[in-house]
């Protein structure tokens, strides 16, 4: 069965429902959200939706714990300092 995964054509063997199909991508699903043909899933249709050939996904991956950019970098506002009163 062909999937396209984000634009992604991708091969899989059986049949497959939302569910499996992260399972198999080693997706967390609390960290996800899944649009099937231009739909968004509720997370509770997961497990009954089955997934047919030729299915696009667009699956969105959620990422926590702040912005990477500014881990490495020092924040700007931090740095400044007052002028001096005249």
């Amino acid at each position: 069965m062909t999937l396209i995964i984000n634009g992604e054509d991708r091969e899989f063997d059986s049949p497959l429902t939302i569910s499996s199909l992260l399972e198999s991508l080693g997706m967390k699903p609390d960290r996800v959200a899944v649009e099937l043909n231009r739909e968004l899933i509720p997370r509770e249709r997961w497990n009954a939706t089955q997934l047919t050939d030729n299915d696009k996904l667009e699956i969105v991956h959620f990422v926590g714990g702040g912005c990477h950019f500014c881990l490495h970098r020092p924040n700007p506002h931090l740095l400044l300092k007052p002028l001096a009163e005249n």
